[in-house]
């Protein structure tokens, strides 16, 4: 059976449904995802159901798309602006935190690139 992990923005605007196991998140400390505070669990297109009016916002690189809630304002996800990349990432902040309980944490240096 597909696990189906149940998560949303603060205001329950946007819905997420993960239909896979996080084995591990990543923490990244570029410019951005710093001011965040995001912890991504990256995966496939598929392995992700959302819903509800998101605002993207393409950074200074332009190869992402982040994700937000027009209501609250929480950021929920990120996709590839390359529709060939074939991943995008949650932020696993916007489920309970038993989901991350005890997950390792990849630190990505995202400053350095």
């Amino acid at each position: 059976m597909t696990p189906r992990h149940k998560g949303s923005c603060h205001c329950g605007a946007i819905q997420l449904t993960l239909l896979e196991n996080p084995a591990a998140m990543t923490e990244c400390n570029c410019s951005l995802c710093r001011r965040i505070g995001g912890l991504w669990h990256s995966c496939a297109p598929d392995a992700v159901e959302v819903t509800g009016a998101c605002d993207g916002y393409i950074q200074g690189d332009r190869t992402l798309t982040n994700w937000r809630c027009r209501t609250c304002g929480c950021t929920t996800h990120w996709t590839p602006v390359d529709p060939d990349y074939g991943r995008m990432a949650i932020n696993l902040r916007m489920f309970d935190p038993e989901l991350r309980a005890g997950l390792p944490i990849n630190q990505i240096d995202g400053a350095s690139w």
